[in-house]
């Protein structure tokens, strides 16, 4: 028993001296001591351990390609304002014949009237100003405008909209004069002022028979609905 322990006694004795060495070669070759040897067995793990055999960060980082990079939106793209060319493309105009498109068309009731439409064909808002200034057949003069029906607002449409007004064409109780038939009409349209013609005329067809009128004949002001036009 006493030859075991004196064994063991020197096995012990020989590890220890191992290990000093080895503490002691470390601190010769770096001179940073035990704190540099215990740095090095944290970090690196042993080469058969899942640690080593996984990729670093720096190789992940490399064979993952970027995002965001080029299909990504740049920012001018989407904030870049409008030109000033598009700006003034989208003032609204005046309504007239080049940028609209009137129908004439007889109502049954109210009797002896008529509907002028006018839809607004440009690709910019028109303003419909005033009254329509009718010309039937070879009249010198237009008919004037009853002035109650004039609307609170202008009438503007947006391209594709339209606006009305109603011609009163003869008196209803025959008390009209100098009644005839007439085969042609042509519709002139005011400027903001209301008192001039502006751009060019339209020539919506009539019936083939014509329309009656006589010294009574009369508009409204233009309308922004169909319901306000007829009413008068």
């Amino acid at each position: 028993m006493s030859s075991l322990r004196t064994s063991r006694t020197r096995l012990v004795g020989t590890a220890t001296t191992v290990v000093l060495a080895a503490l002691s070669l470390t601190a010769c070759n770096d001179g940073t001591g035990v704190h540099a040897e215990r740095v090095v067995a944290a970090t690196d793990p042993a080469p058969n351990s899942p640690a080593a055999n996984a990729p670093s960060a720096a190789s992940t980082a490399e064979a993952k390609p970027a995002t965001g990079t080029a299909t990504g939106t740049p920012r001018s793209a989407v904030t870049t304002p409008a030109s000033k060319a598009t700006a003034a493309a989208g003032k609204p105009v005046t309504c007239e014949g080049s940028n609209t498109k009137t129908v004439a068309a007889p109502l049954n009731r109210p009797v002896n009237h008529m509907l002028l439409t006018v839809t607004n064909t440009g690709s910019r808002t028109c303003y419909l100003y005033s009254y329509p200034a009718v010309r039937f057949g070879e009249a010198q003069s237009v008919p004037p405008v009853i002035e109650d029906s004039q609307p609170q607002a202008v009438v503007t449409l947006a391209p594709g909209e339209s606006g009305y007004a109603s011609v009163n064409l003869s008196a209803t109780d025959g008390s009209g004069a100098d009644g005839h038939t007439v085969n042609s009409l042509t519709v002139y349209f005011h400027g903001r002022s209301g008192n001039e013609s502006v751009g060019t005329g339209a020539h919506p067809p009539l019936p083939a028979k014509g329309v009656y009128v006589d010294d009574s004949l009369k508009v409204t002001y233009w309308q922004q609905s169909m319901d306000d036009a007829v009413n008068w």
